[in-house]
């Protein structure tokens, strides 16, 4: 079994609240200074201020070597054998990056999150320092794309799909620690006739996406300061995010500068033309809201391994709940039940392993999960125009010579 798995133990969700983290406000102007630096001198010269190295995906602030990304237009997927040995969290340095633009600077010390509309009693101007007074809990959660496997529709099932072309590492786990929204909506005063909540970012599209009032006042989604222990970096929405657990990406709006509430149902392109299923097999076009269950192996596609026992490691994720079960088929053989780590997360992920007697020839490996509700991964999948919540089993070619 990878070490990985053995290392991780049992995590309760509520010893990680009463433990939640405290970001200092010195970590925080540290974070900001580097960001202003970054955006007087230029964008080139910006990304080795922050970074201390040239990042190689235009618009985006960290590195992202070959070794660790894919480089995907203005987008960085993670190459899932970079997880392998890895720990139960994704760390910064190979988390994904999705950019509808360009990462943004952002001066903490200026920066102020503005509520308002018709459905809060009086407008608020929030500064980071007022959010560093509230309290903060911590949450391990994944964010995942909605095109996360769009690649797979033309791939497995012949029939491709707009969008970038993700194969299955637009996914990341992290603790998230911040405060909850719902504290800094109450100071508004969130009037009985409220129905949504639109958060808005700072980039250049100002990317939005409207939530319910329910799901906007869940005890767990946050607007979030920090990321595994440290100030939120620049690519992951510094200042402040919003962690949407469960949802698709595009719902956990990062650099956010504003949040309408309303009394009137709110819209974007982001709810409207995209992030909505459009094909023959949904001919109402419902949002896109949950993400679906999925699995990934911690190799490279194609794999190439020599004769001989073999470890298989990967991952496996639900938003529904944590996972129950994962099994292994090697072409086209029997389902057999894959080794489970003992730490396992609701809308995270359990890592699996299992072991492989590796003969010389051509292979394909599969893997399903099924979590704790029931729902298992399926072969198929209806198609959509946009390719979102490809949730199929995917083929993982490997060469054993």
């Amino acid at each position: 079994m990878d070490r990985g798995l053995h290392d991780e133990h049992d995590y309760d969700l509520q010893s990680a609240e009463r433990r939640a983290h405290r970001l200092t406000r010195r970590q925080v102007l540290r974070a900001g200074a580097l960001t202003a630096a970054a955006a007087a001198v230029g964008p080139t010269l910006a990304q080795s201020v922050i970074s201390r190295a040239v990042a190689d995906v235009p618009g985006i602030v960290k590195p992202t070597p070959d070794s660790l990304f894919v480089a995907r237009g203005s987008n960085a997927e993670m190459r899932w054998s970079a997880m392998r040995g890895q720990g139960y969290l994704t760390p910064i340095d190979r988390f994904f990056v999705r950019n509808h633009t360009s990462t943004p600077p952002i001066d903490p010390t200026t920066w102020r999150l503005r509520v308002h509309g018709t459905g809060v009693e009086r407008e608020l101007l929030v500064s980071y320092d007022d959010l560093l007074t509230l309290p903060q809990v911590s949450l391990t959660r994944f964010i995942e794309c909605a095109g996360n496997g769009r690649s797979f529709f033309a791939t497995q099932q012949g029939q491709g799909a707009a969008g970038t072309a993700w194969t299955l590492g637009a996914v990341g786990v992290a603790e998230w620690t911040g405060v909850r929204l719902s504290s800094v909506l109450e100071r508004a005063g969130i009037k009985s006739s409220a129905l949504d909540v639109m958060p808005v970012g700072l980039d250049d599209q100002q990317v939005r996406r409207p939530l319910p009032l329910e799901k906007a006042l869940a005890d767990d989604t946050l607007l979030v300061l920090g990321m595994n222990g440290r100030t939120l970096p620049p690519d992951h929405g510094f200042p402040v995010r919003v962690l949407v657990p469960g949802w698709i990406g595009v719902a956990n709006i990062k650099w956010v500068g504003s949040i309408e509430v309303s009394e009137t149902p709110l819209t974007s392109q982001w709810n409207t033309t995209s992030y909505r299923l459009f094909g023959p097999a949904y001919p109402d076009s419902p949002l896109v809201t949950t993400q679906v269950v999925k699995s990934a192996i911690e190799h490279p596609p194609p794999a190439f391994l020599r004769p001989g026992r073999k470890e298989l490691t990967g991952r496996s994720w639900s938003a529904y709940g944590r996972i129950h079960r994962d099994e292994v088929s090697v072409d086209g053989g029997p389902w057999r039940d894959a080794r489970l780590g003992h730490r396992n997360e609701p809308q995270a992920w359990r890592q699996w392993s299992a072991t492989w007697v590796a003969r010389p020839g051509d292979h394909v490996v599969r893997v399903r999960a099924t979590d704790e509700h029931g729902n298992r991964q399926p072969d198929t999948v209806p198609f959509n125009e946009q390719g979102y919540l490809f949730g199929a089993v995917v083929d993982h070619p490997v060469a054993v010579a």
